[in-house]
């Protein structure tokens, strides 16, 4: 429950966001004539109705109303490239207009964005798909073939597609100013009793369940090096090796979900550990900003687990899909990673949101506000446990309940500032952002700190 100037602020808040945003308003409500809650996509609902995007040009976005933002959502990790590159703008029609849309054939692009990928991300064999949901899927269903086995492992908080969900999040209740969606069971989630579901980053409970009798029916551990959607909260390197560890011991098949963290380093996060002793998942998922801004996803892994989608093998799995070659993606994806987002590219990205990370939370210290993270990817959250805390905490529980009325109203404030935020809390960075934006966006967050005092200081 709200205190009483809590509420207050949000009321005014939402009533200058109203006023602020009347087209807007209106379009939501032709919306719901046509789509159930005038929405096709939940994650980007909002309460009292979301605000309407007209175009994107760079890193900025201007809504119907003709307000101009800069763009700190990113398409959650996807809109890497920002809303207007030129050299992928030059991809998609030339692709268009010299190759064609979608060929319903083999062609020689695939393979030359394989071997790409598979060079950056230490892959021995790579498929295509169409999004990230679907590569994890796929990857799973190879953990299965090749393990005559069933359950997977999977982590509290964990996030690997619109059907794989494992939070613990329950919906809003009517009237709430909180996201109209919050990571947690879902009733299209796959089978719920083919997954063991572990706190994320405790070590000791997975040496104890891969090593138990259990392990016997265990295909595959599925995990994120940073939990996304579930706080931007980084796994420690002890709890990515114990999970390789022991998956090795038992014949289980080790999955890394870099759909999203693959953009975090030269080759993902598991390049950014050492030679000595390095990070050798069975299989990686990728997906979202690799398609160039076209849908994409992608599983891939060694030559042997690989091979159960093998049609030249006897008893090899299906897997097709219309769109997974389409000629539209492979060219802009190509041109994005060989062309635009270098390994050097990536190195230099990610350590300007180091830096933009490191300066939040020195604006942000003794309140209720942190900002967790690694490189270009982020998650503000406000509470008065994770404002308390100087180094975060191992997984998003461990901080309790977020302030959902203090979101909201940091939501609007930063809305009111001319920047593009989500109300749940998640950053990334796009590729071109000026660094006086990302100066001007510390400085917003400082304001919003000065503005609500009395609320959010600890």
């Amino acid at each position: 429950m709200s205190s009483p100037n809590v509420k207050a602020a949000v009321d005014e808040a939402l009533a200058r966001y109203e006023s602020n945003n009347p087209k807007s308003r209106a379009l939501y409500q032709d919306a719901v004539k046509h789509l159930p809650g005038g929405n096709t996509r939940s994650l980007l609902h909002t309460n009292p109705f979301p605000i309407m995007v007209k175009s994107g040009q760079g890193h900025m976005l201007i809504d119907e109303d003709g307000h101009k933002y800069h763009d700190f959502i990113g398409e959650l990790a996807a809109g890497l490239f920002g809303h207007s590159n030129p050299l992928l703008i030059k991809a998609l029609t030339d692709a268009a207009n010299t190759v064609g849309l979608s060929l319903g054939a083999t062609h020689v692009q695939e393979a030359r964005y394989a071997q790409l990928l598979c060079e950056r991300f230490n892959l021995e064999r790579i498929r295509f798909c169409n999004s990230g949901t679907e590569a994890n899927l796929h990857a799973l269903a190879a953990a299965r073939k090749f393990t005559g086995r069933r359950k997977v492992v999977a982590f509290k908080g964990g996030y690997h597609g619109s059907v794989l969900a494992f939070g613990a999040g329950q919906p809003p209740r009517k009237g709430e100013t909180e996201p109209a969606f919050r990571l947690g069971p879902a009733e299209n989630n796959v089978d719920l009793q083919d997954f063991i579901v572990l706190q994320y980053n405790d070590v000791a409970a997975v040496r104890q369940l891969l090593s138990s009798p259990q392990k016997s029916e265990i295909a595959a551990v599925l995990v994120e090096p940073m939990q996304g959607s579930g706080g931007a909260i980084p796994a420690s390197e002890e709890f990515l090796y114990a999970i390789q560890e022991e998956c090795a011991k038992a014949g289980i098949i080790f999955v890394l979900d870099e759909v999203m963290t693959s953009r975090t380093g030269p080759g993902g996060i598991k390049s950014l550990f050492p030679a000595s002793r390095p990070l050798r998942p069975d299989i990686t998922t990728l997906g979202k900003y690799l398609g160039g801004g076209m849908p994409i996803g992608a599983f891939g892994g060694s030559e042997a687990v690989m091979a159960v989608y093998d049609p030249r093998l006897a008893g090899a799995m299906f897997h097709s899909g219309t769109f997974q070659n389409n000629t539209l993606m492979l060219h802009m994806g190509y041109a994005a990673m060989s062309q635009v987002y270098t390994p050097a590219k990536a190195i230099e990205h990610a350590g300007r949101g180091e830096a933009l990370r490191e300066k939040l939370r020195a604006v942000t210290r003794g309140s209720k506000v942190f900002v967790s993270g690694k490189g270009t990817l982020m998650f503000v959250h406000i509470s008065r446990k994770w404002g308390s805390s100087d180094n975060g905490f191992t997984c998003k529980e461990d901080g309790g309940d977020e302030e959902w009325d203090l979101k909201s109203l940091f939501w609007m404030h930063m809305l009111e500032e001319g920047f593009w935020v989500q109300r749940r809390g998640s950053i990334a960075l796009i590729l071109d952002t000026p660094q006086e934006v990302l100066d001007g966006f510390v400085a917003a967050v400082q304001r919003f700190i000065e503005r609500y005092a009395a609320l959010v200081r600890l």
